[in-house]
């Protein structure tokens, strides 16, 4: 396993729209181990492969406070959206930035494991946001999307003058 680079908002890469993955095989299964492994490392509660440079629809999740509940999903697609809850995010792409953003209440989820077995799942809570926040990523999508125009620009002079700080 390997510790992956993430990309920083507002990387263009980030709005890069992920493809398919044809195969579940074993770059894709190690693909998984490194991303968790990153995700773990940063700490974070979830990581695209966008975030990484990857351009395939795989994410990793894990919501658990013991860090247990690792959850791959291949191809995930959100079957159906249900009630709105508004939460603060955050985002290992766009790192000390939380923002209050709206999503579904409820989501039902299908998505292939790390043996390219499909399978579905609901979703509610914390896990239903991390899923649509994720699941976003893939589709070219940053948490910071959903903000003003004016919120937008803040984040990125805030994490522009703490990359100056930081260089």
């Amino acid at each position: 396993m390997a510790l992956l680079p993430i990309l920083r908002y507002p990387d263009p890469k980030l709005h890069r729209v992920a493809a398919p993955v044809a195969a579940v095989d074993a770059g894709i299964r190690k693909l998984v181990a490194d991303m968790a492994e990153t995700m773990y490392e940063a700490p974070g509660i979830g990581l695209a492969a966008t975030q990484v440079g990857a351009l395939v629809r795989v994410i990793v999740i894990d919501v658990t406070e013991d860090k247990t509940g690792l959850r791959a999903l291949i191809n995930p697609e959100i079957l159906e959206r249900i009630g709105e809850q508004v939460c603060e995010e955050g985002c290992l792409s766009v790192p000390g930035i939380y923002e209050k953003v709206a999503r579904a209440e409820r989501v039902r989820v299908a998505a292939l494991n790390t043996e390219g077995e499909r399978f579905e799942f609901e979703a509610e809570g914390l896990l239903a946001v991390c899923v649509q926040h994720e699941i976003d990523h893939l589709d070219g999508k940053v948490f910071v999307d959903y903000l003003s125009p004016l919120k937008q620009g803040r984040i990125k002079a805030k994490l522009a003058k703490r990359a100056r700080v930081t260089a």
